[in-house]
């Protein structure tokens, strides 16, 4: 079978960091044949550097003129709407970053118009897929923990969004951005994987700092507006006496609190949803607490640390193979979104918001 033919659209932080350096372990099942970013010297790099034979610096010319056969969309936060549209409605398959649309309602529309058109279209964060959530879905399927009654899940940022952070980090913080939309989602996908869809969502949601000044690396000096809310406490009610608490935000400088914890009658598992080479952690009542590297090794063999993005990669190939049906659908990401839009009526209101 002739490798998939995939087009890059964005060529920023996170594809710099975790998405070209890692392809290599896609060859002979997918190439990239263009790629897409509005910096000239940035593009020149990523052509330079992975030997990539087409560039662009217009997206809509790269769509028109160039036959991939799949899109991956690594734009930031608030473009992600017009530009999954315009890659949907030109015939190509779509892998996209997170959030999959800016509101639930674009979600829905983008899966409609991919099933229309005959095409595939995941969305980030892919860790349905990494191998300490598929091992955390089996404890829990297993009992391991008993009924799970409470939870908690945090998605962290800083300002910068980390120390050392290389590239401007205003797109993190501008209106459409911000923390819940860029970390929050990772426990949100994390908990609505492993315990269903949210019913009710009650949240208190503001804005504590108006802007910050990058201290460290290139753009040191630079004032940052922040535009988002940057200050998200969110309380889920997944039905049947099980609640979660979830907290994304800007206004922390560390933590020692897990990412997710699950809390069960018989006992408790804390985990990491981003970084592979983090071991569950598991305590059973009456027991003490052990660490557990996860037994399901990544698909892709060779990204042994940090977050496996490639996996979503892999899995669309797989998709559009027909291998599998998807896991990474704008369904669950748009239930997502849901409970994103739920939190901030609720906390605009002060009550309580149901989602259908």
């Amino acid at each position: 079978m002739a490798p998939i033919r995939l087009a890059l659209l964005g060529c920023g932080d996170v594809a710099q960091r975790d998405y070209l350096p890692e392809f290599h372990r896609l060859a002979g099942r997918a190439e990239l044949v263009a790629v897409c970013t509005r910096t000239p010297e940035r593009l020149r790099w990523a052509q330079q550097h992975y030997k990539i034979p087409y560039g662009y610096t217009d997206f809509e010319q790269m769509l028109a003129e160039h036959a991939a056969d799949a899109v991956v969309n690594l734009t930031p936060i608030p473009l992600h709407d017009a530009t999954n549209r315009a890659i949907l409605e030109a015939g190509y398959h779509l892998y996209s970053e997170k959030p999959a649309a800016n509101h639930a309602r674009s979600a829905r529309t983008l899966a409609s118009l991919a099933r229309q058109q005959g095409r595939q279209a995941l969305c980030a964060p892919s860790i349905r897929l990494f191998p300490q959530l598929q091992f955390v879905r089996q404890l829990l399927a297993e009992e391991t923990i008993g009924p799970v009654h409470s939870a908690h899940g945090q998605g962290l940022f800083g300002v910068p969004p980390w120390d050392g952070y290389p590239s401007d980090p205003t797109p993190f913080f501008a209106a459409g951005a911000g923390p819940m939309l860029d970390m929050g989602v990772y426990p949100l996908h994390a908990l609505t994987a492993l315990l269903g869809p949210v019913q009710r969502v009650t949240a208190l949601v503001a804005r504590v700092q108006e802007s910050f000044t990058v201290d460290t690396g290139p753009y040191t000096g630079l004032r940052v507006p922040i535009e988002a809310a940057d200050h998200w406490q969110l309380l889920l009610d997944f039905g049947n006496a099980c609640f979660a608490h979830v907290a994304a935000n800007a206004v922390v400088v560390d933590t020692r609190s897990p990412a997710v914890e699950l809390h069960g009658l018989a006992g408790t598992i804390a985990f990491d949803p981003i970084y592979v080479d983090q071991p569950v952690q598991l305590r059973r009542r009456g027991g003490s607490w052990q660490e557990i590297p996860p037994p399901f090794p990544p698909n892709l063999p060779g990204r042994s640390r940090g977050p496996d993005h490639l996996l979503g990669i892999a899995h669309l190939l797989d998709c559009i193979e027909g291998r599998c049906e998807p896991l990474l659908g704008f369904e669950q990401a748009a239930h997502v979104l849901q409970i994103v839009e739920a939190a901030q009526e609720s906390a605009a209101t002060g009550c309580a918001v149901a989602i259908d």
